[in-house]
């Protein structure tokens, strides 16, 4: 029996070096992209004054939906004091901070001048939604930063600084408030967003005031999604019980019915703008992207159907929310779903232009847009941060415990080969 642990040790340890390996590789891709916007410009890329915002600013808007989402959950987790949701708190925290930051690094290349990042906290514009959503991204990554910080002092990095560990304590001091600010932040943060479409009323197929509702309801289902289903894949990675299944099947329903309630809204929104409305203008871009893009296909395909029905059903059924594998995939797809909803929001609004719009004859059908190889690159970038970031932080920060078992502040704590072994459950 020890040789058998050995050797599948031995084979876990090297295959994370392999998936590091791969993820390193992707890393270096992504910092070469940057390194080529930041010498060159937006030039390297497809964008055009027709299609100022692309694939960027669809991992800008996925990322912060994704971590926001998932603040909000672990914030109502401190502020009500669900005990039987408390482990998953601190890695709802951990994907937040990762979401946020992921976004933030989007961001600084999708605005083509980092370096005047600073410009809408010095050069106030209040009638702007896009200066408060500035506001919003600098005091919630703040917020996000504090209340990470707890984490890591728990870490071995905490033991060798005794300040870090005497300031992470700090922080944790400051839990409820700053869930309290992050949850307002959060909420604040997606309304405006869906907001910055919503006002638009050159443009039909965004002028709608639900999309700030639905920028929150659709975060919020995301985010937990994705807090959920990472919890899950480290629990199995680990053979490790860190929730209850009955707790794991009680937020796997409250998913199921969040997704439900958005697409409830979402297919009455399409009806009343789309299909007892017979706004021309809103009929024209429809008839121009259904022409010329695969926007009907992702929009009832993917992200109605594959992001909500099918998993909505799969997490509602009795028969079907008890297979874990089942609901792992159910969450990823809920995630699918948001980040193709966020790409059919900012893009389709931009390749059907206006007709009235200024150099767009009345003719034009629709303007082109496919992201170049450094927009590509950057994003494989953003996404290996992204996962080399959870992959080490789940490996040796203090984020998961095995059920039982509570945060330690011992060296112990984030070790993982420390942790007693469990049997797997048949769903956490």
């Amino acid at each position: 029996m020890a040789t058998l642990a050995s050797e599948l040790r031995h084979h876990s340890n090297r295959s994370l070096l392999i998936w590091i390996g791969i993820l390193l590789v992707l890393l270096l891709v992504g910092l070469y992209s940057m390194a080529q916007v930041l010498l060159h410009g937006l030039q390297v890329t497809d964008l055009s004054d027709q299609v100022p915002w692309g694939l960027w600013i669809t991992v800008d808007l996925s990322s912060i939906a994704l971590g926001a989402g998932a603040f909000s959950f672990s914030a109502a987790v401190y502020l009500f004091r669900i005990k039987p949701l408390e482990p998953l708190a601190r890695p709802a925290v951990f994907v937040g901070f990762l979401g946020y930051t992921s976004a933030m690094l989007a961001l600084a290349m999708d605005i083509g001048r980092p370096d005047r990042f600073w410009h809408p906290l010095v050069y106030w514009n209040v009638h702007s939604v896009l200066w408060e959503i500035t506001w919003c991204v600098i005091l919630y990554s703040s917020v996000l930063a504090l209340e990470v910080l707890p984490v890591i002092a728990d870490s071995r990095l905490g033991h060798h600084f005794p300040w870090l560990k005497r300031l992470g304590h700090a922080a944790h001091r400051l839990t409820p408030i700053l869930a309290a600010a992050g949850m307002g932040l959060s909420l604040l943060h997606q309304s405006s967003l869906g907001a910055t479409y919503g006002v638009l009323s050159g443009r039909a197929i965004w002028f709608k005031p639900s999309l700030p509702v639905m920028f929150i309801i659709s975060a919020i289902a995301g985010g937990v999604s994705l807090t959920l289903l990472t919890t899950m894949a480290v629990a199995r990675l680990r053979n490790i019980t860190i929730i209850p299944p009955s707790v794991c099947a009680r937020i796997t329903r409250t998913i199921g019915f969040i997704t439900l309630g958005y697409l409830y809204i979402k297919v009455w929104d399409w009806a009343a703008t789309s299909y007892y409305s017979h706004s021309p203008s809103t009929a024209g871009i429809l008839q121009r992207l259904q022409a010329t893009t695969p926007y009907t296909t992702t929009f009832w395909g993917v992200e109605i159907l594959l992001g909500g029905i099918v998993p909505a059903i799969i997490m509602l059924l009795p028969g079907l929310c008890k297979r874990r594998g089942l609901v792992m995939s159910a969450l990823a797809m809920v995630v699918l779903g948001l980040i193709f909803n966020r790409w059919n929001i900012s893009l389709s609004g931009l390749v059907a232009p206006p007709e009235w719009s200024p150099g767009v004859l009345g003719n034009t059908v629709a303007v082109s847009y496919f992201p170049s190889l450094i927009e590509i690159g950057l994003v494989l970038g953003i996404i290996a941060y992204f996962l080399l970031s959870f992959t080490l932080g789940a490996r040796y920060l203090s984020i998961y415990h095995p059920l039982g078992s509570a945060p330690g502040h011992s060296e112990h704590a984030a070790e993982p080969a420390a942790e007693p072994a469990a049997p797997p459950a048949p769903a956490d």
